[in-house]
């Protein structure tokens, strides 16, 4: 090799900051947009959620894996946008927001909930779980119960079936 040639795959460019070449190995990328996140985890997590189960789930790439007996696995790196709404992002409302994201992500993929009446139920577990953890980490009497009441009535948005971004091309 050495002769400064490129197979003729490759492509050589010039670098537009330092005008030296460089090789390219692809003409083009593949990307897709994403919502905007604030968090990721920074190693595994597991919480028992209570839930039961007919099967387990799981999200492409194994992020979030719901087991039957209700155990939630989220891995590590999986990103979430913490507390929603108009509220502040304190240490006693992430655990929760973690795992109501989630549980909201799998409504959203319809992997969970499949059915109206099994969607409503499954997503009302889903409030009741954040409400009793965010007791649990510490929150506020008047806080929690506000929390929960905007869950209730403005989060079933967030708990439709989406459809899954699309994978863009460039150039």
């Amino acid at each position: 090799m050495g002769t400064g040639k490129f197979s003729a795959h490759v492509s050589s460019s010039l670098d537009p900051e330092t005008g030296k070449g460089f090789a390219s190995m692809a003409s083009r990328i593949c990307y897709r947009s994403l919502h905007r996140y604030k968090y990721q985890l920074m190693e595994e997590y597991t919480y028992a959620t209570g839930f039961s189960m007919e099967q387990t789930v799981r999200t492409g790439q194994d992020y979030i894996v719901l087991q039957q007996d209700g155990m939630l696995t989220l891995k590590k790196g999986y990103a979430w946008d913490g507390p929603s709404g108009p509220t502040v992002d304190t240490k006693n409302f992430m655990r929760a927001s973690l795992v109501h994201d989630a549980l909201y992500q799998l409504m959203r993929e319809d992997l969970v909930g499949n059915g109206d009446g099994v969607r409503k139920q499954f997503r009302e577990d889903a409030d009741k779980l954040l409400r009793r953890m965010v007791r649990k980490d510490g929150m506020s009497w008047p806080r929690w119960v506000w929390v929960y009441q905007g869950l209730r009535l403005f989060g079933n948005a967030a708990a439709e079936k989406k459809t899954p971004p699309t994978n863009e091309y460039a150039p």
